[in-house]
């Protein structure tokens, strides 16, 4: 009896995959663990086996086409059988009446080829390399059109919205197209190459769809440049006139603009239509040497005679005003609308403690001895909150709307600042790392985070998170929970200032720590209980060497 074989969903993140490449063809015998197909998911690109054994009847996703998950992936079965029922019964197969039969005169063609992808042409799209991905950058191109491509050279380098990660070619041939240039974005699934024989016309390809893109682009630009000539079109000619009684042809908008400047319409060559002057004339504008000597010759002898009267002339700060603006890296954009999410959905609170740090100091001093032990006071803290977590479970959860998801793994995210923005690096299973352990991941995650060689994976999945800006000098701050965590550590500096220690003053070490808690999940009373045991751990720390 024939088997249905459907998208498999290969990761917890996986909606859809793509078919990198067939290893099996209609008609061949499968037996049970051969590898059918590649198959490329969000995160990375894995072999699918077989479960079944007899022969490939029927491909339902060609290669190259994404599908979502549990759609019609293949169909196996006896040899000869007939699976007209399982087609026409699955919804997914009904554009191939018969697929060992390829001289079908009446078959419908690809729906992604649309009949116009000539044979070993292969369309390469913006693809998905995190879960949280939804554009992507090409940061820089590494082939160039032309260029003769093998199977696994690296064709690009492409800035996500956690990374910058280098990208593969599955295809073997000849770059045809580049459909996104070096520094620009593009959603997932956008055109981003086409690979082929060489010499062959990539114009059908592009007709067929993937150059919709790029035509929509541009008809906007055409729109955005002929909206501009229009406001200057579509008013009438204001004519104003010189000194010397000479007409100056201006549109109101390149008068308001050369009054808001101070330019003088007549030192103006137009553009337009008989020599009128358009707002883009008046922005180009560059004053010539000789303006400050003409007006200076303007100078009335009242003017003069009024400054030299003036008791005590004001000297006004004389300048240009100007501005930037620089586009946003997808990492940029992606920050923003997760943080402005949480902060908008996750009704935040804020409790601060002050530590004593006076015994964490002394033990840091006497670790840092050792032979190779290198421990930080972000080490301390990231070890206490993991223990903390343990003793208050409460902290360690996520909000599901109709459930609460309590983790009984503990994962610490360690905010890092980069160049672009801010990336989150996650220590697995912080709660079993001893100090040493945790200040050495945190060197690698936080050294390959900034040199942007971290994987995607790395991270994910975080309970909790802390983000410490002592190193800067800051006493005290909050910040934006991390979804979907609960909670998020806010680390203020160590200052030496007097503090009363037994009824005396005396010279001591204190630190602000700021909890922000989503409190949906984690109510005040919880909050603070968690506090005093971070404390605890932190003013005693050799209660977390045991």
């Amino acid at each position: 009896m024939a088997e249905v074989i459907n998208m498999p969903r290969l990761s917890d993140t996986m909606e859809e995959g793509t078919v990198a490449k067939w290893l099996k063809k209609v008609g061949d015998k499968v037996e049970e663990g051969d590898i059918l197909a590649e198959i490329e998911t969000d995160k990375a690109t894995m072999e699918f086996e077989s479960f079944h054994e007899g022969t490939l009847l029927h491909i339902g996703i060609q290669e190259g086409d994404g599908a979502p998950v549990d759609s019609l992936l293949a169909i196996i079965g006896e040899e000869g059988e007939d699976i007209s029922a399982l087609l026409n019964g699955s919804g997914t197969a009904t554009t191939e009446p018969e697929v060992p039969e390829p001289k079908d005169e009446g078959a419908s063609p690809s729906p992604a080829a649309g009949g116009a992808i000539p044979e070993g042409v292969e369309i390469i799209t913006m693809p998905r390399l995190s879960d949280t991905m939804e554009e992507g950058t090409v940061a820089s191109w590494l082939k160039k059109v032309g260029d003769t491509i093998e199977e696994g050279d690296i064709l690009a380098e492409i800035e996500t919205d956690k990374a910058t990660m280098e990208f593969e070619s599955f295809y073997s041939g000849t770059l045809l197209h580049i459909g996104i240039q070096e520094g620009e974005g593009a959603p997932v699934d956008s055109l981003l190459a086409i690979i082929g024989p060489e010499g062959t016309d990539v114009n059908a390809v592009l007709s067929a769809g993937s150059s919709t893109a790029g035509a929509a682009e541009k008809e906007t630009a055409s729109v955005e440049d002929n909206t501009e000539t229009a406001k200057d079109a579509e008013v009438p000619v204001t004519v104003s006139s010189t000194s010397s009684g000479e007409r100056i042809f201006a549109s109101p908008l390149a008068k308001k603009i050369a009054a808001d400047k101070g330019i003088d319409l007549s030192q103006v060559n137009g553009s337009g239509d008989n020599g009128r002057i358009v707002k883009r004339d008046v922005e180009n504008y560059q004053p010539s040497t000789t303006a400050a000597p003409q007006a200076a010759a303007a100078t009335t002898a009242a003017d003069t005679a009024s400054v030299a009267a003036s008791v005590a002339p004001v000297s006004l700060p004389v300048g240009e005003e100007g501005s930037e603006e620089v586009k946003n890296s997808t990492m940029r954009k992606v920050i923003a609308k997760r943080l402005g999410e949480s902060k908008f959905s996750a009704p935040h609170y804020y409790l601060t403690i002050e530590v004593d740090m006076d015994n964490a100091k002394a033990s840091r001093s006497q670790i840092n001895t050792l032979p190779d032990t290198k421990v930080s006071f972000n080490d301390m803290v990231l070890k206490a909150c993991a223990m903390a977590l343990k003793k208050h479970p409460q902290v360690n959860t996520s909000w599901n709307g109709d459930t609460t998801r309590y983790n009984h793994h503990i994962h610490m995210g360690v905010a890092v600042a980069v160049d672009d923005g801010l990336v989150v690096p996650v220590l697995k299973f912080a709660d079993q790392m001893s100090l040493t352990q945790i200040g050495g991941a945190v060197k690698d995650l936080a050294g390959r985070a900034r040199s942007k060689k971290i994987k995607p994976d790395e991270m994910e999945g975080s309970t909790f998170t802390v983000s410490n800006l002592g190193m800067f000098g800051i006493l005290e701050f909050t910040s934006i929970i991390n979804q979907p965590n609960s909670a998020i550590l806010s680390v203020g500096a160590i200052v030496e200032k007097p503090v009363v220690k037994n009824g005396a003053i005396v010279a001591g070490s204190t630190m602000k720590v700021t909890l922000a808690c989503d409190h949906r999940t984690v109510d005040g009373a919880t909050g603070a209980q968690f506090l005093q045991t971070l404390r605890a751990y932190l003013e005693n720390p050799v209660t977390m060497l045991a």
